[in-house]
């Protein structure tokens, strides 16, 4: 059966919208920001971890959690090579207490070469990156809950956070994987809470091929992947992506224009999940199509955009 004929089972799910920030220039502006974001109705801020001209994520996420009252802080994501998984779970349940209880703990492979050529840690190739996410995710699920056990020949006597700060989420904050790739995507169905859908980044830089791996047909191909990894559970998952252009622009052509930035014709651009540019009216309609047909209901838009797409939230975030 074509993946495109298979109806998402959670095409009804209340929409929800992220911003992704990088730069705190003080504590003052970082308040600020945090807090008009809150207000335009975003759920959630995520910081990148990225060794460029960025806030630090840790130290930042908590700053936002204090500034606000609602809003949601998450990591987008965690580079699991150079973070160890028992010191993150233990930040990551900081995190949670001190916010109480709205982190969500985004964690990847890591994927972009010049974080790994600045920082002097070797770059491996893709699967063996995954491999050791893989690891990490079962460290830090069980470090939660305590338990020992045993993974890929190895015996872990994890013994919880005895004495230490406990997340108020249980049993864990909100576990977000993702990527572009099959074996990533498998993953997140079967482990993460949080099934993030993003172009192909096996490449590690940012290219024109990309943007082919963000169309309609093969994001049908990984939700085929997501699908048959998560089996029953796939109901329960949230599904999102970023916008990588997400505007509300009143002006014709709008769409057509950001469609050839990508080098795109506009039907392309229209059908690409990653692409959310045009009149209000046909923001919302087209994000409701991109719910029925894929079931991505969580939209993350760049610090860039949000202003300009918080028009649409009104409209979309209680349907």
């Amino acid at each position: 059966m074509p993946v495109a004929s298979l109806e998402p089972v959670n095409k009804h799910r209340p929409f929800r919208f992220g911003v992704q920030e990088h730069r705190a220039n003080s504590t003052k502006q970082w308040r600020e920001r945090v807090q008009t974001l809150e207000s335009m109705g975003f759920a959630t801020l995520y910081l990148p971890d990225h060794f460029s001209d960025q806030a630090g994520p840790i130290a930042a996420l908590v700053a936002a959690a204090d500034a606000t009252t609602g809003l949601r802080v998450g990591s987008l994501v965690f580079d699991n090579d150079y973070r160890h998984p028992v010191v993150l779970a233990k930040e990551a349940a900081t995190i949670d207490l001190l916010s109480d209880g709205r982190f969500e703990l985004g964690i990847g492979a890591g994927w972009l070469a010049s974080d790994y050529e600045q920082s002097g840690i070797q770059y491996d190739a893709a699967g063996t990156r995954i491999e050791r996410l893989e690891e990490a995710v079962q460290i830090i699920k069980r470090f939660f809950g305590g338990r020992e056990f045993s993974f890929r020949g190895k015996h872990y006597a994890i013994k919880g956070l005895e004495g230490a700060p406990l997340p108020v989420q249980k049993p864990h904050p909100p576990l977000l994987l993702g990527g572009g790739g099959r074996r990533m995507l498998r993953l997140a169905a079967r482990e993460a809470d949080i099934v993030h859908v993003n172009y192909n980044l096996n490449e590690g830089r940012i290219n024109p091929r990309l943007v082919r791996t963000g169309m309609a047909e093969a994001t049908d191909e990984k939700l085929g992947w997501v699908r048959e990894a998560a089996g029953e559970r796939f109901g329960s998952l949230e599904l999102s992506t970023i916008l990588f252009f997400g505007l509300v622009v009143e002006r014709r052509g709008a769409s057509e224009e950001a469609a050839r930035l990508y080098g795109l014709s506009d039907e392309e651009g229209r059908g690409s999940p990653h692409l959310l540019v045009g009149p209000k009216g046909d923001v919302v309609e087209r994000a409701h199509r991109f719910r029925e047909r894929f079931g991505i209901s969580f939209l993350v838009v760049s610090e860039l955009d949000a202003t300009r797409f918080a028009p649409a939230i009104e409209e979309l975030r209680h349907r």
